[in-house]
């Protein structure tokens, strides 16, 4: 399992080759709980004119409705973009005038009581239930839940900082595990910690993409900025698609732009 920096690529053989693209979302196309700004709009609907797409997020789809799917152009090709919000636990299609649900693996409600109140207890005892939060600590995604430690709206400058060393958020998924080891915990984002059953992850996303488009693995590429074993993208990978690491959206424009220079119809 090899992850390449997006500067390292062989282009011409990533777009001979690639029948997918896939993309991470916050920090890769798109600040935390922020749209995609209009270089990365343009570009990614480029994108779509020539290709498959596939949309790989651990935010549940009203965030990805709000940075992503509400900003695309008019004439965006709608239809070559698979949507996969919760790490793919989730699954959607335009269908010429929505994004209809092909499928959802909810958790029942004894599961969401359980993993909320083990997350706040936890939390509480390590010390990371912040005072000062911007929106909600814990969101029920329908088949993941999310802790966020300073809140789901918190500015990216703050998430930043609060973690630098992924040491609280380790804590919190080593305390979480050992309540629910039936469950899948991940560290998520700069402040985030993902429950979700086993095996749903983006290894799940990339496999049941695969099994639909008929295509292997590494066939797609998947673009993310955490990509390191313990990264939420890292599964990706695992599940056989070509990594390719960014760091930040600016990267990501980058690397459009040098695959928009190897299609046929440049840029719009």
């Amino acid at each position: 399992m090899v992850v390449r920096s997006w500067s390292e690529l062989d282009f011409d053989n990533v777009c001979s080759n690639v029948k997918v693209f896939g993309f991470d979302l916050d920090n890769t196309l798109a600040s935390s709980k922020q749209p995609m700004k209009p270089a990365m709009i343009e570009r990614f609907c480029a994108l779509l004119d020539h290709t498959v797409v596939a949309l790989i997020s651990g935010g549940g789809m009203a965030v990805v409705t709000s940075q992503v799917l509400d900003v695309l152009t008019p004439n965006a090709r709608r239809g070559n973009l698979h949507v996969m919000p919760t790490s793919g636990s989730r699954y959607y299609r335009w269908d010429g005038t929505q994004w209809a649900l092909v499928y959802a693996h909810d958790l029942s409600e004894a599961t969401v009581a359980a993993v909320s109140e083990s997350l706040e207890r936890h939390a509480r005892e390590l010390g990371l239930w912040e005072q000062q939060v911007w929106g909600p600590r814990i969101e029920n995604r329908g088949s993941q839940i999310t802790f966020s430690a300073l809140g789901q709206f918190a500015p990216v400058a703050a998430k930043q900082t609060w973690d630098r060393d992924n040491t609280k958020k380790q804590a919190l998924v080593e305390a979480v595990k050992a309540d629910l080891p039936h469950m899948r915990v991940r560290a998520g984002g700069y402040t985030s910690v993902d429950v979700s059953e086993c095996g749903i992850d983006k290894a799940y996303a990339v496999r049941k993409l695969t099994q639909t488009l008929g295509i292997r693995a590494d066939e797609m590429v998947f673009v993310g900025d955490r990509m390191t074993p313990t990264g939420n993208d890292y599964p990706a990978v695992e599940a056989g698609a070509i990594g390719v690491r960014v760091e930040n959206p600016q990267d990501t424009v980058q690397l459009l732009d040098a695959l928009l220079a190897r299609f046929d119809t440049p840029a719009r």
